[in-house]
């Protein structure tokens, strides 16, 4: 998780204090971040924390499935969400907006997901939507994709 030592955003942040408590821990800013830092020392952002998919124990990230989904052809968007499962805790779902016309059925992105991922990283169900809910800014609505399903 990515942190930050910020005199500025403590500022900010401490004109709410129950956010301020909950975003600084010992002085640090989380940010909410997963990142990972490469042999040259270049920062990368990976995904956020809320948007974990945690399965069976093993975590997964949205973005790291979505990219695997919208290199196929023919999809023009993807939002990956978890929802609870009694077996696993939570198991990945896939909305997928395909280009108009284009034939895609489930089960070929399931195999290009099989055959680029594990097997617990891929989508079990994925639905077909002409548009993906997204707010005025333009971000995904996780929270309206999760009631898809």
């Amino acid at each position: 998780m990515l942190e930050k030592d910020f005199d500025r955003i403590k500022e900010v942040f401490g004109k709410e204090p129950v956010e301020t408590e909950e975003t600084f821990i010992k002085g640090w800013f989380k940010t909410g971040d997963l990142g990972k830092i490469d042999k040259d020392g270049y920062y990368f952002l990976t995904d956020r924390i809320k948007h974990l998919i945690i399965s069976g124990g093993e975590n997964i990230s949205a973005k790291e499935v979505e990219s695997v989904i919208n290199g196929i052809k023919g999809v023009i968007e993807s939002c990956v969400v978890g929802i609870p499962d009694e077996t696993w805790g939570e198991k990945a779902v896939a909305l997928v907006q395909k280009s108009e016309g284009f034939e895609l059925e489930e089960s070929k992105i399931k195999s290009i997901c099989k055959e680029k991922l594990h097997d617990w990283k891929c989508p079990k169900t994925i639905l077909f939507t002409d548009h993906i809910p997204k707010n005025t800014m333009g971000k995904v609505l996780k929270g309206k994709v999760k009631l898809l399903f």
